[in-house]
């Protein structure tokens, strides 16, 4: 057994995640209908999204707060206040979607556990609500760590090693997103997993040239039990 550990992506490796962003944007482009078209009040939230990004990280807070203010800036300052309570609506509920498991997930944690593989959480986002998906979830119980992170960098995976007291070749990364889970783990060294899923971020996007040692991309998350023999 090469890996020690097994590492996850919460949103949208775990559970449905984007599509729900994705429908919220789209109600709030309806909000803001009278001051621009869908693309144009989405590529404006999409640029103040990322330029906010080092200041209030990732998650649904800091989105609902570029919306508000992308809602002041295509308005000119004159967003109204009725508009405000409805963003801040639309953040709560995106909030308190429901936990929707993607298909195969605990099959494959109970396979890997039963291996004697230690499962990891390695995901970014809001602390609170991620530990509130994570409990909602009903498969907290297979990980032996969970880590919420600020980002997914190199140096925040070796943070991660170091705290499991492993080397990286011990380290496996499952993940949806090219740009946070596959790209910064193969560069330390580590392997990793790309699951690809439907809906992506386009802040996430990124491409892999060649095929690197240690990568492997499947279908679905179920095919890991193929793969890994489990």
């Amino acid at each position: 057994m090469k890996f020690k550990y097994v590492a996850f992506d919460a949103d949208d490796t775990l559970w449905v995640n984007e599509s729900y962003f994705r429908e919220t944007e789209a109600h709030f482009s309806e909000l803001l209908a009278a001051y621009g078209d869908a693309e144009t009040i989405t590529n404006k939230l999409l640029e103040i999204e990322i330029r906010n990004i080092e200041l209030y990280g990732y998650g649904v807070k800091g989105f609902i707060l570029s919306m508000i203010e992308t809602g002041i800036s295509v308005t000119n300052g004159s967003l109204p206040e009725a508009v405000i309570s409805k963003i801040i609506e639309l953040g709560k509920e995106l909030l308190n979607k429901p936990v929707v498991l993607l298909d195969g997930i605990e099959e494959v944690l109970k396979a890997l556990q039963g291996k004697g593989y230690k499962l990891v959480v390695a995901t970014k986002g809001d602390l609170l609500d991620q530990e509130r998906k994570l409990y909602r979830s009903n498969i907290e119980k297979y990980f032996h760590h969970i880590e919420v992170m600020s980002d997914k960098k190199e140096a925040n995976y070796l943070k991660l090693l170091a705290h499991l007291d492993i080397t990286p070749d011990e380290f496996l990364m499952i993940g949806n997103s090219l740009k946070s889970d596959v790209l910064p783990v193969l560069n330390i060294g580590a392997s990793a997993v790309h699951v690809p899923f439907h809906t992506t971020w386009i802040h996430e996007e990124a491409e892999l040239e060649g095929n690197p040692a240690g990568f492997a991309e499947i279908e679905k998350v179920s095919d890991l039990i193929e793969a890994m023999d489990l």
